[in-house]
């Protein structure tokens, strides 16, 4: 089975909208816990706008499943993941003003400051993931620098499934497969659902992980969060 990891970003942002701690982000990520997810993930920004860089250590103390901290690798994000060593830090390339994440690294010719990070971290115990777009180049070059896994932007793969699911996943089942081949793991998130969740997983051979966090909790909304988690877990299953 792949493994939910439950990106609580949005949660956060519903709590600073008003500026005390409601919701509880830190009951929140112990319930998906509870309910079944098999990871909490956070990708804290430079504004603060949602996760905020004092929330961090108040979940490592809670978080009992993966603990998975995304974000772009700044002097001030490296420190805190170092400070506080997660399970997983999944690197990305995002800017500070970036609405979202929506494009992976170039490993090739980031490779010399990613090969320097990527040491740093796995120095400390932590496991790296390098989010990259799906192009064997990429898995390639993620290999090269040292990272354990790559995460396949999955944001050209959902917004083109509706028109042709195989054409839309092709790009990411060819470069699954040759992760596999090169020995580095699979994670994969952006825009995963419960509509294209079932057939990217059965697509994608080797896939580890999925972090969802806009649509699992848009979902919540309607279903409830215990209930989402498990419609989110049938479809990796």
């Amino acid at each position: 089975m792949t493994n939910l990891s439950v990106n609580i970003n949005k949660v956060a942002l519903i709590r600073n909208s008003r500026g005390g701690n409601l919701p509880d982000l830190v009951q929140v990520a112990k319930d998906c816990e509870e309910f079944g997810a098999q990871g909490i993930t956070v990708h804290p920004r430079p504004d603060q706008r949602h996760i905020r860089y004092d929330d961090v250590p108040l979940l490592k103390e809670v978080v009992k499943t993966e603990f998975n901290i995304e974000g772009n690798p700044t002097f001030d994000f490296m420190a805190l993941v170092l400070d506080n060593r997660p399970h997983q830090a999944t690197l990305v390339p995002d800017t500070p003003g970036q609405l979202t994440s929506d494009h992976g690294w170039d490993t090739v010719a980031d490779a010399f400051f990613l090969r320097e990070v990527v040491s740093e971290l796995k120095g400390a115990g932590i496991r790296v993931s390098l989010f990259i777009d799906a192009e064997e180049r990429h898995v390639e070059g993620a290999k090269a620098v040292g990272a354990d896994r790559v995460e396949f932007y999955t944001g050209g793969f959902a917004h083109e499934f509706a028109k042709n699911k195989l054409q839309a996943v092709e790009a990411h089942r060819r470069c699954a497969l040759l992760a596999n081949n090169i020995g580095i793991g699979i994670n994969a998130g952006h825009d995963l659902n419960l509509e294209n969740l079932r057939f990217y997983k059965e697509n994608v051979p080797g896939l580890l992980e999925v972090s969802i966090g806009h649509a699992l909790i848009s979902d919540a909304l309607y279903f409830g969060l215990s209930n989402t988690i498990q419609m989110y877990l049938r479809q990796l299953r």
